[in-house]
């Protein structure tokens, strides 16, 4: 039997945050391992219990939840815990802000059950899931303004790894691209593995973020 991911969930409205864990806690391959009101509290607990992957909202009361996301997932954080972040459309260029600090994903307050549950799991297996009905919205508006700020690859992209770094900024999974593209799942870790070399991403939201910030997405691909 697969050891469940231990999760733990931070938000100060206590409503949401005990409605995420009765639904998160009630997936046979997830246990709910602590809860926390805001920002400080949520980073000590990860620092006591050292969960698995961590559910932070952005607005939280003593610290926020992007500062509490750099200071668990961030770069200089030698151990970093994974880290989605939730929100609500509102509050995009917080979300964006959280991206940056080192956030693995990020979903919306009012995505199904399911889709919280794959985000979990794809935290604790080193992949990203970015609800696709934000990501066009929040990054390109975000990033648009830092277009051409991004350092360029070490070496240049092959047609294939452009093709799969489309499909990263575009939400899809391993599995999705796998199909879109007609590739094995090991090939698509491969191209995936190579993007993050060249664009010295750190995992697969700072491959989206860049993607966004060099002009790549939604037809502004440079020359």
């Amino acid at each position: 039997m697969t050891t469940p991911v231990r999760l733990l969930i931070a938000d100060d409205q206590d409503m949401v945050r005990v409605g995420l864990a009765t639904i998160l806690d009630a997936e046979p391959s997830i246990e709910v391992v602590g809860q926390a009101r805001d920002g400080r509290e949520a980073v000590d607990l990860v620092r006591s219990l050292r969960p698995d992957v961590c559910v932070f909202d952005i607005r939280m009361p003593v610290v926020d939840g992007i500062e509490a996301t750099r200071q668990v997932a961030g770069p200089e954080v030698e151990d970093p815990v994974p880290v989605i972040v939730i929100t609500t459309f509102d509050q995009d260029e917080y979300v964006y802000d959280a991206l940056r600090a080192g956030a693995r994903g990020f979903l919306l307050k009012d995505a199904d059950p399911d889709l919280l549950a794959r985000a979990v799991r794809s935290a604790a297996e080193g992949d990203a899931l970015i609800a696709p009905a934000v990501t066009a919205r929040l990054l390109s508006t975000f990033a648009s303004s830092r277009v051409g700020s991004v350092a360029d690859p070490t070496d240049p992209l092959t047609p294939r790894e452009e093709s799969v770094l489309d499909l990263v900024a575009a939400g899809r999974t391993n599995s999705e691209i796998a199909e879109d593209l007609h590739l094995s799942m090991s090939t698509v870790k491969t191209h995936v593995g190579a993007l993050m070399t060249k664009l010295a991403a750190r995992n697969r939201v700072e491959l989206v973020i860049w993607a966004y910030e060099s002009g790549r997405v939604d037809g502004h691909r440079p020359p």
